[in-house]
Parts: structure tokens; C-alpha cells; sequence
């Protein structure tokens, strides 16, 4: 898996993932539950550095590597 985010975007997916898990555990019942599901998604491409919907879209904002 190659990586399609950049620094800036993983940051920010992981901060909003973060931020809506634990919105989704302070809110109790299944629209709490929902978020705290839906928080993973930002939180799990953040953490990979992979984005499938990017790479569908040929979207990449990783910047090459210096050798």
C-alpha cells in the first residue's frame, strides 16, 4: 500500500477521527455509537496513510521521497 496523504491530512484525519470518537462515547445510545464508528474511518486512513477513496480518484498529496 503506497502512501496518498500527506503530513497535513493525516494530521487532520486523525485529529477529527479522535475527536469524534470520543464525541460518540460522551453521546450514549446508537447516535453515539454512530459517530464513535465513523470516527474510525478518518482515524484508520490517518494512521495508514492511505486513502482508497484517493486512490480511486488518482488524488495523492504524499510528496515524493529524497533519496
Amino acid at each position: 500500500m503506497t502512501c496518498n496523504i500527506g503530513k497535513t491530512d493525516r494530521a487532520l484525519r486523525i485529529a477529527f477521527g479522535i475527536i469524534l470518537i470520543v464525541v460518540g462515547v460522551v453521546i450514549a445510545g446508537t447516535q453515539g455509537m454512530t459517530l464513535g464508528i465513523i470516527g474510525l474511518i478518518p482515524l484508520g486512513t490517518g494512521l495508514v496513510g492511505n486513502c482508497p477513496a484517493y486512490s480511486l480518484f488518482g488524488i495523492n498529496n504524499c510528496k515524493p521521497s529524497k533519496l
